[in-house]
């Protein structure tokens, strides 16, 4: 068993009421793309949907010390990987409901909610990520227009 699928197990011991299924195989798409060089900063659990009522679309997200990762395994065949680079962070918002809570992630491209969330989490996911991006965006300078890899249109 990897340090993700170990952490991914610890974040539902210690959050029961969070839903999450299948965490051994959504943490082992993960440990298969993370690269030798990164280091896990945080993990933790969540459904990858808006829709509250969506139970099966568990992912386990992934804090690194270069990217945010998200992996989910398909029932049947294939899996999810999202990689989100400090660059393309944006915001973050939580929001608290009766039972659980959701974590929005603002991306310039996306954003990615994350539901079905213990309320008792929500506080350390918030923090975690905050902490994360505040730091990352420091060490990873802005991009200017002439490192784009592609043309801006209408500029």
């Amino acid at each position: 068993m990897g340090i993700i699928t170990e952490q991914a197990i610890d974040f539902v011991k210690k959050y029961p009421m969070t839903l999450a299924w299948r965490i051994k195989k959504n943490a082992a798409i993960v440990e298969k793309h993370i690269n030798p060089d990164e280091k896990v900063k945080y993990v933790f659990v969540a459904q990858k949907s808006e829709n509250t009522f969506d139970i099966f679309s568990t992912a386990v997200v992934v804090l690194t010390d270069k990217r945010i990762l998200i992996g989910q395994k398909r029932v049947v065949f294939g899996y999810f990987l999202y990689s989100v680079m400090p660059y393309m962070y944006n915001d973050l918002s939580v929001k608290a409901m009766i039972i659980w809570g959701k974590v929005y992630i603002d991306t310039v491209k996306e954003l990615i909610i994350l539901s079905n969330i213990s309320k008792a989490a929500l506080n350390e996911i918030e923090t975690a990520i905050s902490t994360y991006m505040i730091r990352m965006k420091k060490e990873y300078p802005e991009r200017r227009k002439n490192d784009m890899p592609y043309e801006i249109i209408g500029e």
